[in-house]
């Protein structure tokens, strides 16, 4: 059974504190990201998400992180959680990230 609860780290050593997960698949937590295209300092930033709890254990999830302590955008990730014949649980996910333009006509920039 994947447990979201914990630390996680990626690739790239980005960190994510997932906090208790509840009877209905939520959760909350805090994102420390090693990668920005902003001058400012990075500093931790809140996530919410919920996760599809299911018989066999490698369950599906999605979470939103609001960066608003250093930059004015917002990043969701789905994924799934696999445990391995080992045991040690993998998160595979992609993301979205949507940063704020001045206009209309920036938009098509806006979204990576």
């Amino acid at each position: 059974q994947c447990d979201l609860t914990g630390w996680w780290e990626n690739d790239l050593g980005s960190k994510m504190r997932v906090y208790a997960v509840d009877s209905q698949g939520n959760f909350s937590g805090e994102y420390y990201t090693a990668v920005s295209s902003t001058q400012k300092p990075i500093k931790p930033s809140p996530l919410l998400g919920s996760q599809h709890l299911d018989e066999d254990g490698q369950c599906t999830f999605g979470f939103a992180v609001n960066w608003k302590k250093f930059s004015d955008s917002m990043a969701v990730f789905v994924g799934q959680c696999f445990a391995g014949d080992d045991g040690e649980e993998v998160l595979q996910t992609a993301w979205l990230l949507r940063e704020k333009v001045d206009s209309l006509p920036s938009n098509w920039k806006a979204t990576r």
